[in-house]
């Protein structure tokens, strides 16, 4: 490596030198050389006659400034120092691009047959030189020009001013956003599209034209996508009082894109999995996910838009905002209970793994190298539960009156944590002071728990522990600010008040010190404690429920995710148990008290049906992993097997009459249908293992009228290694191969095959017509699925899955670092395994770190990973 790439800290933040107030933008679209010019107004902030710009991969054509040449600059390995400069000015600055050869996707590029963009977190300093920070805020004016026949629709952000025709068969349309916005919010696309129009009237009766674009040959597929979007409008107007801003709201898909979706104002970019939906090509997960994330993209137009970042290191300001209204907007449209359970499982597994990793960090870094490495679980989705806490804590009347205020303090300035916290504590009162460590502490807290009953004086205490073990980053840790959300039944199932020096208290106790006990009076008997309800906050609860009290609780808990929680807790003892036994060379067993407790929970007729799917879940081996020290990969494998095979095998007449009865003939996506889908496709998972395993599954797929059925036949047969299974894959293949978007279902099958020859036939898989390296979906969901869900394979002894993964992380360096850093945390955890595993995992990174031309992104995962 020619530089070592020097970390940024947020303790050095300085305002800009020069704030633009206004950016005019001429495109002139061709593939391999695209001329930009920008004309910017520019005026000094601080005593400085310098300006230093930001540029990546750009050839300078021309600079002047007011019209005049300028000769006082010079051009630096990463941006543009110019000289001598008056203290207002105007600056012209053209560059030639090359979109054709951008396989990095940041910039301007080419995504099949159309220009893109993705300027977020970096993007736009390889468009053009510029203040590319989030604190630089402009009106942007957008001239976009080309051929008109191959790009007849070309847009920007905000409203279309005018349009035009010039010689040579191209054509010019003029976009005006009037919103002054950061870099990161500029997107641009250029091509040929089939177009979803629609309508929507906000609450005080603005029109707004809405309009999705997509591949042509795909309208069939972008209906959900619209009726999400006008879901989401509406919510944030009757949830949250924000209405859209302007004339026009935009949507287009494309096929080659490194994050989900992009929300640029008002023309969000989108990956085209979260757009693309029928019955035939996606499952009731893509349609849910498609909701969400619609959803998240268009409520940044308030939180994360409008209101914007100081900073990168602030990126949980709107990012941990937003994925709390999408997970609230999910939760008010379908089943709340689902929608906790399914963000809870991402917390415990991946994230808790995240913050006990080398890359552990707080929800507000305090420093980074690749500022791509900041778009982690911890910042979106703990940041969330951040979020959520302040919820807990003020209620939704209190959490909305801090919600208004923030907006009325900084709706057109780019933000701080620290602006919306103050927010929230001064327009509800709330002492917020120590919560505020939640956003400078990394790791995961450990809340242990113990009670004491008192008969005679009929008090029952609770005595609460929290601690935080030192992490990568941080080896000194302080009390957190923890809501403790908690239910107390007597042995008949009924809810106990809670009462503490005579008088009743709220369900939230208020945990900041490092041991503290709560005396609760007026207790008549000896209560069974739901602690933790709701997973009030993102923590590791430890007490010693006995099996008996964790059956009671699944069975009388009045929370749904109580219940759900308890029947965890219950499978978590005997996984860990039969861990144990398995190390100690015994067989696995699993107590009837358990396979008594799921019985009770598949035969209830009271509990919602994508409740039950989820209760009868096991936690997956990633989670599990996240309990131990020392992982031992085969082991917890084994022990997942044998429970399904148990359960499978103990429960198969309750399945199967279960799955029997839910068959549905038609398919809708209204809630209740999926939870029936979700409950029936689970009892299919389970009866694999038995001997009807292969018919239901072989039956499945040939009778599916949905791609939901088909894919859970699919699974089924690929996770039990069942006969039909590669008739099933073929059959896919040669139906969908056309379909890159529709074969990444196919792909991550491939990736998460236990079986034994999974790497060789994954290789082979490359080879596929539908498969390149150089997209991010096609990558993520073959390579991804290996490295991240394919334990035993990846982690096989020979070393072959980690040799494996170092050439396609290598490769992935030169083409696209983005990509290749997301795909490198699962070998960044390699201290959690025996001394071999270490070794071979060790050998791959230092290989990676001695390359001359290794990319920021993974220079700073490799180096933290390798730190002693």
């Amino acid at each position: 490596m020619a530089q070592t790439p020097q970390a940024k800290y947020r303790k050095d933040y300085t305002q800009p030198s020069h704030t633009i107030s206004q950016i005019e933008l001429t495109f002139d679209l061709f593939d391999n050389e695209t001329t930009v010019t920008a004309v910017s107004q520019v005026k000094q902030m601080k005593d400085s006659t310098t300006l230093v710009l930001d540029g990546e991969e750009l050839k300078l054509q021309a600079l002047k400034v007011n019209g005049v040449d300028w000769t006082e600059f010079t051009q630096l390995d990463a941006g543009l120092e110019i000289r001598q400069l008056p203290a207002e000015f105007e600056l012209t600055i053209v560059t030639l691009v090359n979109p054709e050869e951008n396989t990095a996707l940041e910039g301007l590029y080419k995504s099949g047959g159309a220009f893109c963009t993705q300027c977020e977190a970096e993007g736009f300093r390889r468009i053009t030189y510029y203040l590319d920070r989030p604190d630089v805020l402009a009106k942007y004016t957008t001239t976009v020009i080309a051929d008109k026949a191959q790009y007849p629709y070309l847009l920007s952000n905000g409203n279309k001013l005018e349009q035009g025709e010039v010689e040579g068969g191209r054509h010019w349309v003029k976009w005006e956003d009037p919103h002054p916005k950061p870099a990161y919010l500029f997107a641009l696309v250029a091509g040929d599209f089939d177009v979803l129009r629609d309508k929507y009237v906000t609450q005080s009766g603005r029109n707004v034209d809405l309009e999705i674009f997509v591949d042509k040959g795909n309208l069939d597929r972008a209906n959900h996508a619209m009726v999400s979007l006008i879901n989401s409008m509406k919510w944030d107007e009757e949830r949250f009082g924000l209405e859209y801003d302007l004339d026009i709201y935009m949507i287009v898909a494309v096929d080659f894109f490194n994050m989900g979706a992009m929300e640029n104002k008002g023309l969000n970019i989108f990956n085209s999995k979260f757009v693309l939906a029928n019955d035939q090509t996606a499952t009731d997960t893509d349609y849910l996910g498609i909701e969400a994330v619609i959803g998240h993209e268009y409520f940044h137009n308030w939180t994360g838009n409008r209101v914007t970042c100081r900073d990168w290191f602030q990126l949980s300001l709107k990012e941990g905002l937003t994925v709390f209204r999408d997970q609230e907007f999910s939760s008010d449209l379908g089943s709340r209970a689902v929608n906790r359970i399914g963000n809870v499982r991402i917390i415990r597994g991946p994230q808790f793994a995240e913050d006990a990793s080398p890359m552990s960090h707080p929800i507000r870094p305090d420093k980074v190298i690749e500022m791509n490495n900041f778009y982690t679980l911890t910042v979106y989705e703990k940041g969330s539960e951040v979020i959520r806490m302040i919820h807990t804590l003020l209620g939704e009347a209190g959490f909305q009156k801090g919600m208004k205020l923030y907006f009325e303090r900084h709706d057109g300035t780019a933000a701080t944590c620290e602006d919306f916290v103050s927010a929230m504590e001064d327009a509800s009162g709330v002492d917020l002071k120590q919560f505020r460590l939640w956003y400078s502490q990394s790791g995961t807290p450990t809340v242990s728990v113990s009670s004491k009953y008192d008969a005679v004086a009929k008090t029952y205490a609770l005595t609460v522990c929290q601690s935080t073990e030192p992490t990568h980053d941080q080896k000194e840790k302080q009390a957190l600010h923890i809501p403790f959300d908690v239910e107390l039944y007597t042995k008949d199932g009924k809810v106990m008040p809670l009462q503490c020096n005579g008088k009743p208290v709220a369900n939230v106790l208020n945990v900041t010190q490092a041991e503290q006990t709560f005396v609760f009076e007026n207790v008549a008997e000896q209560p069974i404690p739901s602690l933790l309800r709701e997973f009030s906050a993102p923590v590791k609860l430890e007490y010693d429920y006995s099996d008996d009290e964790l059956v009671f609780l699944m069975s009388h808990a009045t929370n749904e995710f109580a219940r759900w929680d308890a029947g965890q807790i219950l499978m978590a003892k005997y996984i860990r148990d039969n861990v144990t036994r398995l190390q100690q060379g015994k067989g696995v067993e699993l107590n009837e008290v358990v396979i008594d407790a799921f019985r009770g929970v598949l035969l209830s007729d009271s509990l919602d049906p994508a409740f039950v799917a989820e209760m009868l879940s096991l936690p997956s081996h990633n989670e599990v992993s996240g309990w131990y020290k020392c992982v031992d990969v085969d082991a917890v494998a084994n022990v997942l097997k044998a429970f399904k095979v148990i359960l499978a095998t103990e429960l198969e007449d309750e399945l199967s009459a279960t799955y029997q009865t839910l068959r549905q003939n038609e398919y809708t996506i209204s809630h209740d249908a999926i939870g029936k889908r979700a409950l029936r496709n689970i009892c299919l998972s389970y009866l694999a293992y038995t001997e009807q395993g292969n018919a239901l599954a072989e039956k499945q797929y040939n009778e599916a009228n949905n791609m939901t059925d088909t894919i859970a036949a699919m699974s089924a047969a690929n996770s039990a290694g069942l006969p039909c299974r590669e008739a099933q894959m073929a059959d896919y293949s040669n139906k969908w191969k056309h379909d890159g978007l529709v074969m990444d279902k196919w792909f991550t099958l491939q990736g998460c095959n236990p079986a034994g020859n999974a790497l060789e036939v994954i290789k082979k898989t490359m080879n596929h017509e539908a498969f390149s390296l150089k997209n991010p979906n096609r990558t993520r969901n073959l390579i991804g699925a290996f490295l991240n869900s394919n334990p035993v394979n990846f982690h096989a002894k020979s070393g072959e899955g980690y040799r494996f993964a170092g050439e396609i992380l290598r490769e992935l360096n030169s083409s696209n670092p983005q990509v290749a850093s997301r795909l490198i945390d699962p070998l960044l955890k390699f201290r959690k395994y025996d001394e071999e595993r270490q070794g071979l995992i060790r050998k791959e990174l230092e290989a990676l770190k001695s390359m001359d031309n290794l990319a920021r992104d993974l220079f700073e995962k490799v180096s933290k990973a390798l730190e002693e």
